[in-house]
Order: structure tokens, then sequence, then C-alpha cells
């Protein structure tokens, strides 16, 4: 039985991670390194951005690398030569060989923001919510070759709120994680924790999200549309078209509608309202938008500067 806590390496990078990162090192574990993607160019103005997991590493002392692939043979004989007893990897953002992976003397554990085996992949928080499911959680997991398929080690189940967005999930699940992370690593050391099979034949995949699936189907019955714009906020964002100009949509509700209206159509509402037609006969209203140069307004602000019209049609 281990009493002295583990000799870790961290790989992680975005916010996502930061919470596992500073859990371990409150921890009794040994962080010897931190590992995490290259600074990038990010914003209108390009500047070179520290990855939020390096901001943590930096302010808490620990080394760190920022390697642009860890599969190479320099980089490996690095990690060897510290001899890690095991690797945590929390939203990392690399593919790790087996070369890599048979470097830490107990293994590599991940932390997967779903319910393993449902939802593998690279964006299990918007799709949860983007689909309606009812719940979620996060899951540790021996590493190995493939997609989030390996033996799995905790999990710890939420809820979906009625009104939960990707971001707020996302900072629900990034504690849960950290506590599950501790909590798994702490049994390991006592010697009381098995790893189970993952049921293979139960798999559903979250795969990534580029700016363009934020496009709104109105087609779509309204509850479905309503999933599908708070799974999408904040990234990459929930968007339709109007006079050829994006409209960025955070917030709505779904509301009567009009047998017979064609989806995407502005139908009669309240006064400083916008009901749009959706799929079904339903409907929703726009409660918060945002015009491609101006801000995050409520519908009330929004529809002073910019009047739309009944039977106008979002595309």
């Amino acid at each position: 039985m281990k009493k002295d806590g583990f000799q870790v390496v961290f790989f992680g990078t975005p916010d996502f991670s930061v919470p596992s990162l500073k859990a371990l090192l409150k921890s009794h574990h040994r962080v010897e390194l931190v590992v995490t993607q290259p600074d990038r160019p990010k914003g209108r103005g390009k500047k070179m951005a520290l990855p939020p997991v390096k901001k943590a590493a930096l302010e808490a002392g620990v080394r760190i690398s920022q390697p642009v692939s860890v599969n190479t043979s320099n980089f490996l004989q690095a990690l060897s030569d510290i001899g890690p007893e095991l690797f945590v990897v929390v939203a990392f953002g690399q593919i790790f060989s087996e070369k890599l992976l048979q470097i830490p003397a107990l293994g590599a554990i991940n932390v997967h923001a779903s319910l393993l085996p449902r939802y593998r992949g690279a964006a299990p928080i918007q799709r949860v919510i983007i689909n309606g499911e009812p719940k979620t959680g996060v899951t540790t997991m021996l590493m190995q070759k493939g997609l989030d398929s390996g033996d799995i080690l905790l999990s710890a189940e939420t809820q979906i709120g009625p009104c939960e967005t990707a971001g707020t999930l996302h900072d629900r699940l990034a504690d849960s994680g950290a506590n599950v992370l501790i909590d798994t690593l702490d049994k390991l050391e006592k010697g009381n924790l098995e790893a189970k099979p993952q049921d293979h034949t139960k798999a559903t995949y979250a795969p990534i999200l580029k700016k363009k699936d934020g496009h709104i189907d109105w087609s779509q019955p309204a509850y479905r549309i309503e999933s599908f714009i708070r799974g999408m906020n904040p990234w990459p964002g929930a968007f339709t078209v109007f006079n050829h100009k994006r409209l960025k949509i955070f917030k709505t509700r779904e509301v009567p509608g009009e047998k017979n209206a064609y989806p995407g159509t502005v139908i009669e509402g309240f006064s400083e309202e916008l009901r749009v037609a959706a799929g079904d006969g339903t409907a929703l209203t726009i409660l918060e938008l945002q015009s491609e140069s101006g801000k995050r307004l409520s519908i009330r602000d929004f529809l002073r500067g910019h009047p739309i019209s009944l039977k106008s049609v979002l595309s």
C-alpha cells in the first residue's frame, strides 16, 4: 500500500483543466512537470496568449513544458528521465502514442467530461445539451490506444438544468472532475480501486464542433432549437441569418406558434417581442441576441435599433 503520494506529470491546456491541476497541487501527490500546448495567437489583434493551464502552473511555480508534439523522441526521453509513476491528462489536445503511454510506471489517467462510454470525443459538454439529455457527469479512466475507450475508474453524475448552457455545465463539470480525480488517485494509492472495462456496444460520440455548426435549423421543433442554442453557448455560438448578416442568438423560450407558418418566419407576438416560427407548428421567442458588429442585447434593446417586421424570414 502506497502512502506518500504519486509522482505525476500533468497534461492539460484549457480552462476545463485548471481545477484539476489546482486540486492536484493542493494534494499530497507530487506534480513533477506540467505539459501544455504552445502559446498561440488569439483575438482580433492576434496577440500571443498563454494557455490557462500555463497561467496556473506559473502562479504555482511548477516546471512547464510546451512541446509542439508530445510524441517526439526528444520529449519521450525527457519524460523517461523524470520516471513518473502516473500521467494525469485533462483536456490536453494531442493524441498520445503507445510509446508515450508506456512511460509512466502505473499508467495514464484521463478525466473526461461525460459518463462513459456515452459521448466519447471532443465536445461532450455541448452535445449532451444539444441532444436534450437529462444528465451527464465526469469519468476517470485508464488511457489506452483508442478514443476515450479505456477502463473506467470512477464517475460522478449530475443533472442538467432546464436553463443550463454549455458554459455553466462546463464550469460545474470542471470542478466535479477535479474532485473525482483526487478521489481516484487516493483510492488507487490505498489499493482499493478496480478498473472496469467499458461496454463498447453502448458507446456514443461527440465530434468536435466548428463555427459553421452553430447555424440554426428553424425546421426543427422549438424545444430542439432551444436545446441547440443552449448547447452552443458560449462557443461556437448559435446563429441565424437576416438580410445577409449573422445574428448570434444566446437565449430563447418556447411559446405558442402558428400551425401553417413557414419555419424561420417572424410571427405575431407581444409588443417588443421577436417570435419566430419553428418546425411542427411550434415557435420560439428570442430573448437575447447580438448583431455581427454589435454587443449582446436584450430583445427589447435590440429591436429599438434594428426593427424586424412581421413575416420577415430568418434563415
